[in-house]
């Protein structure tokens, strides 16, 4: 319940970072809010893995535990909804939702995570998560053996199926057009009975999300159990930027190691600023931006 608009702390984005932070801001006594649009990236993957001591477990029942930890802080509160502008104030920062509620803080962090660019392939993005994954560290254990695809071409490609192999010996790699390997690299995939596909990827034939066929222009359709693919991505919400954040090259979030934004009184955490994706990065980073947040407060008011 929100009892006013004003707040030590705002922090948009609930999923694993912004509840993280939330925590850690919560246990150093601050009023924070919480505004979460209730969208996270990974609703549609079925577990989660790599963290230890939820191992497997679903996401949304991660989140949901975390939050029912978090809320036993009554300094934190959440607002379900969408964050629509931010502005700089004298003291601050105000923030407007899209049903016209408007809250005001001393310091805002954005763990708002990124939206992946899925290519237009028929079926692909009905598997994104599920059959089709970004990381082996997360997911390739549960496939591990299995027939595996790689869509990917030239270096990128190259060193993401030596990364990939360590799961799998029964690899090929999908250019979805011409393939542009060094002739050096091309030999090392052969050497390592990885084949290359050169042909356009049509549509994935899938049932509720796992993979039966990819289907080619030209080529045989091949059978697979997962592909591995790199999406490309941008920032899940504008607001950073409309604040004056910078973006680094890769199109995150620039901070530096207290992860200040490079606008006084913001911070970034999780998907959005940190590289590598994964729940126990975002946790960490979450944790982490929290305390910094907290001791920034604490060097202003202890004059």
């Amino acid at each position: 319940m929100i009892e006013n608009n004003t707040y030590d702390v705002i922090i948009i984005g609930g999923s694993y970072s912004g509840l993280s932070a939330a925590m850690s801001l919560g246990r150093s006594l601050r009023h924070v809010l919480v505004i979460d649009s209730g969208l996270p990236c990974n609703r549609q993957t079925p577990h989660s893995h790599n963290f230890i001591t939820h191992d497997g477990e679903k996401p949304a029942v991660i989140s949901a535990k975390a939050k029912i930890q978090v809320d036993f802080y009554d300094t934190v509160q959440f607002y379900k909804g969408l964050a629509i502008s931010a502005n700089k104030t004298e003291s601050g920062f105000e923030i407007k939702t899209e049903s016209g509620k408007a809250f005001t803080s001393k310091k805002l962090l954005f763990a708002t995570g990124i939206k992946d660019l899925l290519p237009k392939i028929d079926g692909f993005a009905a598997c994104w998560g599920i059959s089709i994954l970004h990381c082996p560290y997360c997911h390739g254990y549960e496939v591990k053996k299995e027939k595996t695809a790689i869509i990917a071409n030239g270096d990128m490609g190259f060193e993401y199926a030596k990364l990939i192999s360590n799961w799998t010996k029964d690899l090929r790699i999908l250019t979805n057009g011409k393939g542009t390997f060094t002739s050096e690299q091309s030999r090392i995939l052969k050497q390592h009975k990885i084949e290359i596909i050169e042909d356009e990827i049509v549509m994935i034939e899938q049932e509720n999300g796992n993979i039966q066929y990819v289907i080619f222009k030209d080529a045989p359709k091949i059978d697979v159990k997962a592909i591995y693919f790199k999406a490309p991505f941008e920032q899940h919400c504008p607001l950073p930027e409309t604040l004056g954040c910078e973006l680094t090259e890769q199109g995150l979030l620039k901070a530096d190691a207290f992860q200040k934004t490079t606008i006084s009184g913001v911070f970034a955490s999780g998907d959005c600023h940190v590289q590598a994706r994964s729940v126990t990065l975002a946790v960490s980073s979450g944790s982490f931006a929290g305390a910094m947040i907290n001791k920034e407060i604490i060097d202003e008011e202890f004059v």
